[in-house]
């Protein structure tokens, strides 16, 4: 298996993650050809659970605070994530108290 390293495809796209999901964000590629892996940024100072899915209501429904188990990821204050995601998935997210920036950037690789 050959890991190559992060190849941007697409623009990146932001929101803010707050106590309420926001409305979710499509993060799509320029090659048309779609995108499985996404670069993921926490910048906030405290824990967004991402909410990700085909569409932005899946996205919304998916982005719960994890209390026992839930389809949500849990991103730390300052993480710097590669996911793999369905091409050009709908993100969002919730805290629990604060909020955090998150940057989304669609591409390939680790």
């Amino acid at each position: 298996m050959i890991i190559n390293a992060f190849n941007q495809l697409g623009n990146t796209v932001t929101f803010t993650a707050n106590t309420t999901a926001p409305t979710p964000v499509q993060a799509p590629t320029n090659t048309g050809l779609g995108s499985t892996q996404y670069e993921v940024l926490n910048a906030g100072l405290v824990t967004v659970f991402l909410g990700v899915g085909t569409s932005a209501a899946s996205a919304t429904n998916n982005a719960v605070v994890v209390t026992t188990t839930a389809a949500s990821y849990p991103l730390l204050p300052g993480t710097d994530k590669i996911i793999t995601a369905p091409p050009g998935a709908y993100f969002t997210g919730i805290t629990v108290t604060g909020n955090a920036a998150i940057y989304i950037t669609p591409g390939e690789g680790m």
